[in-house]
């Protein structure tokens, strides 16, 4: 069972207030949740989403945050495949 914590509300209002125009960076100690509670809030909240974890990713990954940020249809386009995933429009 997840429980609702202070992440969930201040997830909503950053939707809310940026509206897509910023990123979002969570940060905090090991192995308390951000990683469940910021994948609970996309699930519930947009249609696609895609979650990368820093620790974890693979080389190729990371270059795109490099090299591809000046074109973000590109940039979209091999994240979705390189996870296996369809992305849609924010609505």
């Amino acid at each position: 069972m997840i429980f609702k914590r202070k992440i969930d509300d201040a997830l909503i209002e950053w939707k809310n207030d940026v509206k897509g125009k910023k990123a979002l960076l969570i940060e905090g100690a090991r192995r308390i949740g951000k990683s469940t509670a910021v994948e609970k809030f996309a699930q519930e909240q947009y249609k696609s989403y895609i979650l990368i974890d820093f620790g974890s990713v693979r080389n190729s990954v990371k270059d795109l945050f490099y090299n591809m940020l000046d074109d973000l249809d590109t940039f979209f386009m091999i994240l979705a495949s390189e996870y296996n995933k369809t992305l849609y429009e924010r609505e």
